[in-house]
């Protein structure tokens, strides 16, 4: 979670991204502070919804901590490499970001109101970088799963643009894709801030409100 060059903002090509591997990642099956599963399936019901906002520390708690979420998990997606290890997602040579998949309950928690904490809790205009940790792992992205959460992501996006710039801030480079694989990061990264409370979280958001 360190101050990176200025090479480590270049996003990697296919044809240049690490290898991988087949076998995936051991994980817990259940989550550290919900006791809930870790991975799908979900309860029917559930909605699914994949977010990129810099570490995944601090934006995994942010999200386990709202009523109507089922689940939360960290991991590594929106890039090239299959099951990367945590130092190759570091080395930006995978195109991966640190992501956070969330579990939940749409007739408790909208789709809406959930990315309302995403532009919030953080600075969705910063390219390559969050604070003071950069490189291409902490780019700011929404991986849609459904059509649905796509209409809505997009206005959203263009919601908040007006508010930040109304306030003095520049574009927001947020990048908006269909979800692909997404490879669970390693069992200690899992609800990282809870097993350490004085862990580090480099999270900030602008002030700007959505609505």
């Amino acid at each position: 979670m360190s101050l990176w060059g200025p090479s480590k903002t270049v996003m990697v090509t296919a044809d240049e991204a690490l290898p991988g591997r087949q076998s995936e990642i051991h994980l817990p099956e259940r989550h550290f502070v919900l006791d809930t599963h870790l991975k799908p399936p979900f309860p029917v019901g559930m909605e699914v919804a994949i977010v990129a906002m810099g570490c995944f520390w601090g934006a995994e708690k942010m999200f386990w901590k709202i009523r109507g979420v089922y689940s939360t998990s960290v991991g590594y997606t929106g890039g090239f490499t299959p099951n990367p290890s945590y130092e190759e997602v570091c080395s930006a040579r995978t195109g991966h970001t640190e992501a956070v998949m969330i579990a939940f309950d749409p007739a408790e928690l909208s789709y809406e109101a959930l990315l309302g904490l995403f532009w919030e809790g953080h600075n969705p205009t910063q390219g390559m970088r969050q604070g003071n940790d950069m490189g291409t792992q902490y780019r700011s992205a929404l991986y849609w799963t459904t059509e649905s959460q796509r209409a809505v992501a997009e206005a959203s996006r263009a919601s908040y643009a007006v508010r930040l710039r109304q306030a003095g801030f520049g574009a927001i480079t947020t990048e908006i894709a269909p979800a692909g694989p997404f490879f669970w990061a390693e069992a200690y990264h899992q609800q990282y801030l809870a097993k350490n409370p004085g862990g580090y979280c480099g999270l900030g958001g602008t002030g700007v409100r959505c609505g």
